[in-house]
């Protein structure tokens, strides 16, 4: 299938949410899987210590990342407006070696993470800003298969 992630265009044969130690997680990655998961065309799956939500399809894939902008909009106009400013960014990975694989012996892999920073106090205050990483929720690009 053929993605498109904010204007970045990539070849996969599928893309995985998961939500690592859901019994750890934070509730707003508990409501991006929710939300990711309420989208048509997911198939969940249980393992043992992480829920893994697999799209296949683009039009699953445009459902999924509508509901994470949805659920992470809503957090941000949840702000009080007059001390706070929330934003959000979504971060890509990945390592490969100079064979195209990572340290597990994997094919390389794009993995996408969420980070949240609040922003609060007036002009005068030094230290106001406030970097979250969500480590409990985050996606990963498949690579294609390789041909021979």
């Amino acid at each position: 299938m053929r993605i498109e992630f904010f204007g970045l265009v990539v070849e996969t044969p599928h893309v995985t949410f998961h939500l690592w130690s859901p019994w750890r997680s934070a509730e707003i990655e508990h409501r991006l899987f929710k939300a990711v998961r309420a989208a048509p065309g997911v198939e969940f799956e249980e393992g043992p210590d992480e829920w893994r939500l697999h799209v296949g399809d683009t039009k699953a894939w445009r459902g999924a990342i509508q509901a994470t902008s949805r659920v992470l909009k809503g957090w941000q106009e949840e702000a009080d407006p007059s001390s706070e400013r929330r934003i959000w960014r979504w971060l890509l990975e990945g390592d490969a070696d100079a064979h195209g694989y990572d340290y597990t012996g994997e094919r390389f892999s794009l993995w996408g993470f969420l980070r949240l920073s609040l922003e609060r106090g007036g002009p005068e205050d030094t230290e106001k800003d406030e970097d979250v990483d969500l480590q409990g929720f985050g996606m990963r690009i498949w690579p294609t298969e390789a041909t021979k």
